[in-house]
């Protein structure tokens, strides 16, 4: 007969299956791929998922890029849907806001008639009985931009995919590796640039596509959201009740002066 061990050695051997089981199973946890079910830019060097991110956005036919832009002029609220051949959206500041379409090269522009009345730029003086008459007329139309007048290229800018992606989502300094957490649901990965991301922080996709999903800009110049990539969207003109052709240049807003 095979003598039963003591009981105070069963209950040792058992709290230490029990603590090695938990032990294996906290290895096993903590060994877990970051990058299971990704699509694997976590993996790479800072510098080869900012490359990656770029060739993304560079090859996608569309995006919405939204959020805030912060310059000498003060802060601005850009909401814009773009593709290659054109854009539609709106830039709000603290003065005005308007709307921006452009088909090709035809560039609409619509604002209320506050945006219109300071036909000098002047925000503190007084418009005239003229300006009034013409912001009246402007008020809620869509004036096409005539190419000939200097705001155009700068109204432009903002309807261009290429320039506008090309001029926002620029890095400052050395490029590393950041945390991986999520923008809009979607699990991503941080590249910043510079000492604690002071230029930039670009969060990219691990799902699908590496697009650029969120760009905080360097030194506090706002921070921009980037979605919908590859979703085409329709651009039409609108109709000629609708539009305003002012003739060969714009009055002079506020906006054009900043």
């Amino acid at each position: 007969m095979t003598p039963l061990p003591p009981a105070g050695r069963v209950r040792r051997a058992g709290l230490s299956a029990v603590l090695c089981a938990g032990l294996t199973m906290a290895l096993g946890a903590c060994g877990e791929d970051p990058d299971a079910g990704t699509n694997g830019v976590g993996k790479l060097s800072a510098e080869e998922i900012e490359t990656k991110a770029r060739t993304a956005a560079d090859a996608a036919a569309s995006v919405r890029l939204s959020g805030t832009l912060v310059s000498k002029g003060g802060t601005y609220k850009l909401n814009m849907r773009l593709k290659h051949d054109g854009g539609t959206g709106s830039l709000t500041s603290k003065e005005n806001a308007f709307e921006l379409l452009r088909i090709g090269d035809t560039l609409f522009l619509k604002a209320d008639a506050g945006f219109w009345s300071h036909a000098d730029g002047d925000e503190d003086k007084e418009p005239s009985e003229s300006d009034l008459e013409a912001a009246k007329k402007l008020a809620d139309k869509y004036v096409k931009v005539p190419k000939g007048d200097p705001s155009y290229k700068q109204f432009r800018g903002f309807t261009d995919m290429d320039v506008l992606l090309d001029g926002l989502l620029g890095m400052e300094g050395e490029l590393s590796k950041g945390d991986r957490t999520r923008v809009g649901g979607v699990r991503t990965i941080k590249v910043t640039a510079g000492e604690g991301g002071r230029g930039g922080v670009l969060d990219v996709s691990l799902e699908g596509k590496p697009y650029p999903l969120q760009f905080t800009r360097a030194g506090g110049a706002g921070v921009l959201t980037l979605g919908d990539w590859d979703k085409d969207f329709p651009l039409a003109e609108p109709s000629k009740g609708e539009t305003v052709d002012y003739g060969k240049q714009l009055p002079k807003s506020s906006e054009q002066s900043s």
